[in-house]
């Protein structure tokens, strides 16, 4: 069965665990919980479905986005199985870049660094349509949007996992998106529980993120550049 391959779960939790400790999913989640304890601060449990709602939206949201990707890369079928070489190379070149950039981030640090973090330009929009959050229901739809802004900083690894899964046809890649998007979201639904159970303040958590900030490009930079490596020289 494909979902066994052990290519394919090197390849895939590489990527996944890259995309999950970027820390523009970190610094999104924790304006939405600032919004729902603005609301309900004595309400922990509202917190709680709250923050599990957005991140099943965002689990949704990116299921879709994976689909679409897959189809995107069928259309090429004909190139696709007999070129599967040349895009792996392709893809692997694209996973270095992004590496690159992020490794970047850990030696010269700019807020909204390209491929690396949500634009500056888009994090007032992002913050105005979060803080519109009251209720569980209200941060599930607008998870949904929020993905749109989360897409600038977090897509790349997900394009290059999807990329490598589109030979095998969206069924069959199916559960390697679910794989892939539960590792991504995982980190997320931590800090959901650390401060819906008051082990934290999403004070504490947002200043973790920011004195790591540099390290956590670094680890995500560092996955993505040798994944990257090892599909160039086809030893992956």
């Amino acid at each position: 069965m494909a979902f066994f391959n052990g290519f394919n779960f090197v390849k895939i939790t590489s990527l996944a665990l890259a995309d999950s400790v970027n820390p523009c999913a970190i610094a999104v989640l924790t304006m939405v919980l600032v919004a729902i304890l603005a609301s309900n601060p004595e309400k922990r449990k509202r917190v709680l479905y709250a923050g599990l709602s957005f991140i099943l939206a965002v689990y949704i949201g990116y299921l879709f986005y994976g689909g679409i990707i897959i189809q995107f890369f069928n259309s090429f079928a004909e190139f696709l199985r007999h070129g599967s070489g040349i895009i792996y190379k392709g893809l692997g070149i694209f996973a270095m870049i992004l590496g690159a950039l992020n490794m970047k981030d850990y030696f010269y640090y700019q807020p909204g660094g390209v491929a690396t973090e949500m634009p500056l330009a888009m994090r007032p929009y992002a913050k105005l349509i979060i803080n519109k959050i009251t209720s569980p229901l209200g941060a599930f739809f607008i998870g949904f949007l929020v993905t749109v802004f989360l897409l600038p900083c977090t897509i790349g690894p997900y394009i290059i996992a999807s990329g490598l899964l589109a030979e095998l046809g969206f069924i069959k890649a199916l559960p390697w998106l679910l794989y892939y998007n539960l590792l991504f979201v995982l980190p997320m639904g931590v800090v959901v529980g650390l401060v819906s159970y008051g082990f934290r303040k999403v004070s504490e958590i947002s200043g973790w993120k920011e004195r790591n900030i540099r390290r956590l490009h670094l680890i995500a930079g560092f996955l993505l550049f040798i994944i990257g490596l090892l599909l160039v020289l086809g030893w992956l």
